[in-house]
């Protein structure tokens, strides 16, 4: 919208005294301007009205009045303040800034469009999560496989989509690797991987943000550390000189992204004010499957899905214990009669709660290992 005015107001003054007066608006063609509009835009809309939305979530009785996994497993030894009676929900806040900051700032295209669509669907179906445990006053909420299902199905949307469109459909049929200039898999065999690869990135980045939302900041401060990786890396990707000169796929709109990326860590430092220990509102799963599928699109939109995988480091970490914890259990207790387990508790970041690490140890010990995974994750650019 910003830029759309300014560039009418370019050209209505265009031969006219008002000419020089105006000529600074040319400022706002540039992406990085954009983007950092966008970024404080973002973060002061989050500071005003983060606190009306909080006292909002509480007239609703939008908390957690019921114990979480943690506490209901047995005692957290370091864990002093209980997060009963917390408003859930912080999500709707994120989202919102998000959605306002981006028409604000960005110039529409495909590639925004796609993903601001999609943050809308899984923040509406984080959402409906947050409403049945809720209204159950339990930590179960809504049936696992309605929300593998609705993921799922935007994930191969998003995938088929982009194969369909003649402009974009490398971004299937072609797949790259860290590391490696070239693609490694083209043709139909890439086609297939391609698409499989792709619907499992945005699946798989929604639900390990979402399990990484446990403790108070964690989630939205990696989330903040990997959308700055790929603030850089769609801003490389939109730019056709350098993603040549550092020999990474170009995507014509992806700069637009940059804008987008912008916004979210604007929106994510925003909200981290009121979520910072101890948390006055948590972002639910209406915020951790939005912004986990919004990285995981972005990632696939610039060609990178496995480098997410890399700067992510912390949240594959997480998905990973709860997979190989539930497998296990599963594995031995058809064998021996009794499950066993790897980790004292999973998600990752309960069992060093459970090893006596206090909450705020855990979240700045995982911010520094989400950084070292960031700074690999960018050395792919280089190393190739």
């Amino acid at each position: 919208m910003i830029y759309h005015l300014t560039q009418r107001l370019l050209e209505w003054s265009h031969e006219t005294p008002w000419e020089d007066t105006l000529s600074f608006l040319r400022v706002f063609r540039y992406i990085t301007v954009r983007s950092a509009g966008a970024m404080i835009t973002a973060l002061l809309l989050c500071w005003w009205l983060g606190p009306r939305v909080i006292a909002w979530l509480r007239r609703l009785r939008f908390g957690q009045d019921y114990q979480d996994k943690a506490e209901a497993s047995g005692r957290i030894e370091t864990r002093i303040i209980s997060k009963r009676g917390t408003p859930t929900m912080g999500g709707i806040l994120i989202v919102a800034v998000m959605d306002v900051t981006v028409m604000l700032w960005a110039q529409w295209n495909t590639l925004v469009i796609l993903t601001l669509i999609s943050m809308l669907v899984l923040a509406g179906l984080g959402f409906y999560d947050d409403y049945a445990k809720i209204a159950q006053q339990s930590n179960k909420g809504a049936a696992a496989n309605l929300k593998l299902w609705v993921q799922g199905g935007l994930a191969v949307f998003i995938a088929l989509y982009l194969w369909i469109d003649p402009k974009m459909e490398e971004l299937i049929t072609k797949v790259m690797v860290p590391f490696i200039k070239h693609p490694v898999l083209v043709g139909t065999f890439g086609t297939v991987i391609g698409l499989v690869l792709a619907s499992l990135t945005i699946v798989g980045s929604s639900n390990a943000v979402n399990l990484t939302d446990g403790l108070d900041g964690l989630a939205i401060g990696c989330t903040l550390i990997v959308s700055a990786v790929f603030l850089l890396l769609t801003y490389i990707a939109g730019n056709f000189r350098v993603a040549l000169y550092l020999q990474v796929p170009y995507v014509e709109g992806a700069g637009e992204l940059t804008v987008l990326c912008a916004a979210m860590i604007g929106a994510g430092l925003g909200f981290l004010w009121f979520n910072c220990h101890p948390a006055q509102v948590f972002m639910g799963d209406t915020g951790s499957l939005a912004l986990g599928g919004a990285l995981g699109i972005i990632a696939v939109l610039i060609h990178q899905p496995l480098v997410l995988v890399i700067a992510g480091g912390v949240f594959v970490a997480e998905a990973a214990s709860v997979l190989l914890q539930t497998g296990y259990f599963k594995y031995t207790r058809r064998k021996y009669g009794t499950g066993r387990r790897i980790f004292l508790m999973a998600p990752l970041h309960h069992h060093f709660e459970k090893k006596g690490w206090h909450e705020s140890q855990v979240v700045m010990r995982f911010y520094i290992l989400c950084i070292l995974c960031a700074v690999v994750a960018l050395s792919t650019l280089k190393i190739r």
